[in-house]
């Protein structure tokens, strides 16, 4: 079994009560609170229940708090890296705005499972629809796709009707009840 790690000896328990008190930030002060009981004598399992987290969250946060302090509590984890690095980023971008070549690409306009395809060709990176579409947002593209369109709309009597092929006048139409009689 591993050893515990210390906390940082310029804080205590009271101190980082105080931290928690005057944080912004509701995850921090959750963190702090965990922290405080560690310095107060309290075990890593107390401390986990009260930060609502398992053992090994909590190690990473003292390990955070030594190495920055109470601004080390700020934030979220940094999370995955990204699969793509700037230079295959960079030409995906000119690929999506060079558009696909239907000779050589087979399509004629891009889909996400196309971009996907054309990655994996490139750099031999295997990629999801999903992530695609997450990088190609970072990246600032928008998924745009063409209003649908009946295959049997006549364009003609579209533009007639919006030019007003409707009377010019209108007309009262005939009463359609009779009158009783009197």
């Amino acid at each position: 079994m591993g050893r515990a790690i210390g906390l940082r000896d310029d804080f205590d328990g009271p101190a980082l009560r105080r931290l928690a008190r005057n944080s912004k930030s509701a995850p921090q002060a959750r963190r702090l609170l965990a922290l405080a009981q560690i310095y107060e004598g309290g075990s890593q399992s107390e401390a986990a229940r009260i930060g609502g987290v398992t053992l090994q969250i909590v190690r990473d946060w003292v390990i955070r708090f030594n190495t920055r302090g109470p601004d080390g509590l700020l934030g979220k984890a940094p999370g995955k890296a990204s699969i793509l690095n700037d230079a295959q980023r960079r030409a995906l971008a000119e690929a999506v705005e060079r558009g696909p070549i239907p000779a050589i690409h087979g399509v004629v306009r891009w889909r996400l499972i196309d971009l996907s395809h054309w990655l994996y060709e490139e750099f031999a990176v295997s990629l999801d629809e999903t992530t695609v579409s997450r990088e190609l947002k970072k990246l600032g593209y928008v998924k745009l796709t063409a209003r649908p369109r009946h295959h049997a709309q006549n364009g003609h009597a579209m533009e007639a009707f919006k030019k007003g092929a409707l009377p010019r006048r209108w007309q009262r139409s005939e009463p359609t009840s009779r009158r009783a009689r009197p």
